[in-house]
This record gives structure tokens, C-alpha cells and sequence, in this order.
């Protein structure tokens, strides 16, 4: 690398090198330094001054957003040094090199960025996921807890599904984040998505235990509200035969044990009619 770096010194002193020329994927030497990461060679581009750091390649990304993709730290700090970067910039699925950063789950290039008063924490990509959904779905939870610490995060934006992160969370049984998200006050652990499930009704779906024990612990969850098939929690979990998240929800005094989904079936005939499909043999 060091010789690499001392070929870009020489060919930049001519004159007539132009250091912004395109390939068919990049932009640019910048571009490929960025990508690389290789620090050397982006802050001798950068020192020159007809260097255009903003210039997006085929993919519409950015140097900085090259870079936080990867996870360069050095790389990206050096970009983030340069006053006519933007830092905002979104590429063609729409997603920053915050949103990048944060769905790779590097934490330090997370940290750079969110200390910027001007990066935008909240910008959707194409799925209308914001940066903090992004982490939720892949369950970073210290993406998640540096995201958390601005002040203008929005936790209940929903994405293209009408899901939060919350409720993306809780589908995925990441309960590192689940815990996270329920320790703030503004978060709604009720919101629907658009099968009008809850997160609960996500977790006691998909059958994850220690996400709903973490649901249940919160006061304002309600353990009864039916999604459009008019199934809720404890339903769900009937159905699909989760012993453990049937025992937490039979715990609490308030889920109603005799409500029935859009077939008039309740909890109890899903679990019956369930158990005698789910035996071997004929019927």
C-alpha cells in the first residue's frame, strides 16, 4: 500500500492527470480509495483542490457513502473533515451512508455520523426504513443504542410494511434491541402493522419467548388487540403451538383466554384442532 501511495504522489504532480476520471463503476480514483479504504491515497486526492469528493458512482453513492458501507472509520472521518461533502446524500435505493452504516452494523462509522448535528438520523430508503430500523431488522443493538441517543429519532416510524423498528424487532426475535427500544418512554409497543399485528402478536407468532416476556413487562401493552384476522397473541401462539409464550400470556390477569379469530375459534379450539392435525396417522 505504501508504494501504491507514493505511484498516486507521482501521478498526481502532473499536470495533466485528471484525478476525477470515471470507470464504468466508480467515481473516480476518490471513489475506489473510499471503497478500499485505503487513507493514504484519499487524503492525497482530497489535498488537491479540483478533487470533487461528492461525485456518486453507478450506484449513486458517494465516496462517504462507499465508505461508511464498508466501514472505513478513517476513511469516512476524512470525508466528514471536507465542508462540501454532504453527508445526507442518498444513492439509488435511497439510503444514506448513515442508513448503510447503521444495516452493517459499524458502530464506530455510526458514531462519526450521528455526532454531525447535520446528518438527517430519520431519512428512509426505498423500503422506508430509517437508519433505526435498519439496525432493528439486523439487530445491532449498539447501532441501535448510538441511534438512540439523538434526540430527533423518530423510534415508531414505520416502514414500508407499516412496521416500526419495534415491531421488526420483535418479528425477528432480536431481543437485545427489543430491550433498548422499550426503554424509551415515546416508543408505542402497540402500533400495528399492516396486518394490524402488534409487535406482541409479531413475537407471540413467531414464537419468541424473551421478546414477549419483555412486551408484557411494559404497562401500556395491550395483550388482547387482534390483528385482521381478528387473531391476537394469545391466539397466535395457540395456533402455532408455543407452549412457553402461551404460559406468559395465561399469566396475566387481563388476556382474555375465550376470544375467538374470524372463524369463531378460540385459543383453545386452534390449540385442539391443531394438536389432532399435527398427529401422525389418519384422522
Amino acid at each position: 500500500m505504501e508504494g501504491q501511495g507514493r505511484v498516486v504522489e507521482l501521478l498526481l504532480e502532473r499536470g495533466d492527470v485528471d484525478p476525477n476520471c470515471p470507470d464504468k463503476d466508480r467515481a473516480g480514483p476518490l471513489g475506489w480509495a473510499a471503497m478500499k479504504g485505503h487513507e493514504r491515497v484519499v487524503k492525497l486526492l482530497l489535498a488537491r483542490g479540483d478533487v470533487y469528493p461528492d461525485r456518486p458512482d453507478v450506484y449513486g453513492r458517494t465516496p462517504l457513502g462507499d465508505a461508511a458501507l464498508k466501514g472505513h472509520e478513517g476513511v469516512v472521518k476524512l470525508l466528514l473533515e471536507r465542508k462540501n461533502v454532504d453527508p445526507n446524500h442518498s444513492d439509488k435505493t435511497d439510503r444514506t451512508p448513515l442508513g448503510w452504516a447503521a444495516i452493517k452494523g459499524h458502530e464506530g462509522v455510526v458514531k462519526l455520523l450521528v455526532e454531525r448535528e447535520n446528518v438527517d438520523p430519520n431519512h428512509p430508503d426505498k423500503n422506508d426504513r430509517t437508519p433505526l430500523g435498519c439496525a432493528a431488522l439486523e439487530g445491532h443493538d449498539g447501532v441501535v443504542r448510538l441511534l438512540l441517543e439523538r434526540e430527533n429519532v423518530d423510534p415508531n416510524r414505520p416502514d414500508v410494511y407499516d412496521r416500526t423498528p419495534l415491531g421488526d424487532a420483535a418479528l425477528l426475535g432480536r431481543e437485545g434491541v427489543v430491550k433498548l427500544l422499550l426503554e424509551r418512554e415515546d416508543v408505542d409497543p402497540n402500533r400495528p402493522d399492516e396486518d394490524d399485528q402488534t409487535p406482541l402478536g409479531c413475537a407471540a407468532m413467531e414464537g419468541h419467548e424473551g421478546v414477549v416476556k419483555l412486551l408484557l413487562e411494559r404497562r401500556d401493552v395491550d395483550p388482547n388487540r387482534p390483528d385482521k384476522y381478528h387473531t391476537g397473541p394469545l391466539g397466535w401462539a395457540s395456533n402455532m403451538g408455543h407452549e412457553g409464550v402461551v404460559k406468559l400470556l395465561l399469566e396475566r390477569g387481563d388476556v382474555d383466554p375465550n376470544r375467538p379469530d374470524k372463524n369463531d375459534r378460540t385459543p383453545l379450539g386452534c390449540a385442539a384442532i391443531n394438536s389432532v392435525l399435527n398427529r401422525p396417522g389418519p384422522l
